[in-house]
């Protein structure tokens, strides 16, 4: 199977030896984001929620660079580095998916990447 590599300037570069997303046949795979402002390169600050936007703004704009879109999204892994910050993580979430959202899982985590307090990673359709 053929192997497509997925970049956008308009999200934040990876920052370790790992791809934004990948596509593999008609299923695309984009790599856990953080809410980092492609633009500055700066984590976002403020509540969860606002995190959880800038996360969704980066990972659609990897899924716009490889063909396809939020609404073609079958699974997305949220992990937090709080589960108290899950009611606000998850009324920004369900912004981004008002009608059929996709399977997901939530899990608690001790540490993300540069401290973050929430990383989303997905799975959609092409």
């Amino acid at each position: 199977m053929q192997r497509i590599v997925v970049s956008t300037v308009d999200a934040p570069k990876a920052i370790g030896p790992y791809s934004q997303g990948i596509i593999a046949g008609n299923m695309v795979f984009i790599s856990g984001q953080l809410p980092i402002n492609p633009i500055t390169g700066e984590m976002v600050e403020g509540t969860i929620g606002a995190m959880t936007r800038q996360i969704f703004d980066n990972l659609s704009a990897i899924l716009h660079a490889a063909g396809t879109s939020l609404e073609r999204t079958v699974k997305v892994t949220v992990f937090l580095a709080d589960m108290n910050d899950f009611q606000a993580m998850n009324e920004a979430y369900a912004e981004f998916f008002p009608l059929n959202p996709p399977a997901r899982s939530t899990i608690q985590v001790a540490r993300l990447p540069r401290d973050a307090r929430v990383e989303i990673e997905l799975i959609a359709a092409i």
